[in-house]
Formats: C-alpha cells, structure tokens, sequence
C-alpha cells in the first residue's frame, strides 16, 4: 500500500500539492485526471521519491519515504523528459539498466519489448517520439515492478500503442501491482482505471 498523510509541497510560493491524504492498494489501478498545472505530476514526483513534501510523509509498505527509504523499492516510472542512452538500441538499454538491481534477464528483456510492440534494432537516437514513449513504458514494468507511475503514458502513440498501453495497465494490475495514471485525457481513464481521482491547485477529490 501507499498512504499519503497531509502531503503538502510549495514551489516558488506556489501550493502545488495541498494536505493530500489517499492510500492506493495494490491491485488496482487508479486515475489522477485534472489540467496541466493541477498537481498531477507532482503528486506522482511525490510517490517516487523525486520531490521531498514540504509536510506530511509518503508510506510505502510501511516505510516512511525519505526516512526509511530514500525511493521506493520496487516501482517503475514514466515520467516527463525522461532520458535514454541515444547510443544504443531497446534492448541493449533495458540491458543496461538490468544490471542495476539484477532482478530482469534476457527473456524478460525480450517479452517487455514484445509486449510494447517494439521490435526494432535502430539506435534510441533514431527512434520517433512513439517509439522512445514504448521504451519508457517498457523500462517502467520489465522487472516486474510492484507499483508504475505512468505520466501520459499515451503522449505520442498511435491507436495501436494506445490500446497496447489498455492492454498492459490492465495485465499489470491483474498480476498485483499498483498503478496510477496520470493524464488530462479522461477518456484513457476511464477505459484502463478502477478510481478516478480528480486534481485541481494540488488538491485530491474522488470522483
């Protein structure tokens, strides 16, 4: 499970998450609808570790973050400007960063890649903005990762990336994990989640 307890954030003056108190349980996959600027991605920044809350404390099975943990320990992430090594192609870059926490091996490098529709062998420099989106999402569920914090996860596909991304959320969340969705396209919610939460000036309602 993660809980938020009274998560506030500030940057630049501004409240950009306001007394945030939810637990998300494994399982189930959950929807963060609202504008830009709402909140969104701050909260999932938040939930991985990438912004430290200003109040309140993020738990994660128990572990306070940034007390306990410094991240999460087992969560796959797509958020914006996120960077690959240009140099190499799909798999050599899962490859790589298999290495980290040796929990992933050559099949399951293959299987994610399948699994995304990416089977091409050109150079990540030479990927389009759909390609390079289904190596993020790839890199965020190849180890088997018990919570996935997708930020528009379908920004830059096609129908059928989009439907792959349908198809994945759902597979993830029936093999346990815990997935929030980030996007101000309701219609993507709606088709992959369970609970739909809207934000709005860094507040958390449920719909």
């Amino acid at each position: 499970m993660v809980e938020m307890k009274n998560v506030s954030k500030k940057l630049s003056s501004r409240l950009v998450l306001n007394n945030i108190n939810y637990k998300f349980e494994y399982g189930r996959a959950y929807g963060l609808c609202g504008p830009n600027g709402s909140g969104k991605t701050m909260l999932l920044r938040a939930i991985s570790g990438l912004i430290i809350p200003d109040d309140g404390e993020v738990i994660i099975d128990g572990k306070v973050l940034h007390k306990d943990i410094s991240f999460p320990e087992n969560a796959g992430i797509v958020i914006e400007n996120m960077m690959l090594l240009p140099q190499y192609n799909a798999f050599d870059n899962l490859k790589l960063l298999a290495k980290l926490k040796k929990k992933a091996d050559e099949n399951d490098i293959h299987n994610v890649l399948e699994r995304v529709g990416l089977k091409s062998d050109l150079k990540v420099r030479k990927f389009s903005l759909g390609m390079k989106q289904r190596l993020n999402i790839a890199q965020a569920i190849f180890e088997k990762q018990n919570i996935i914090l997708f930020d528009e996860p379908t920004n830059a596909l096609d129908d059928e990336g989009v439907n792959l991304v349908y198809k994945i959320v759902k597979e993830e969340k029936e093999r346990g994990a815990l997935v929030i969705i980030a996007t101000h396209h309701e219609e993507d919610l709606q088709e992959m989640c369970d609970i739909i939460l809207n934000v709005s000036e860094g507040r958390l309602y449920e719909k």
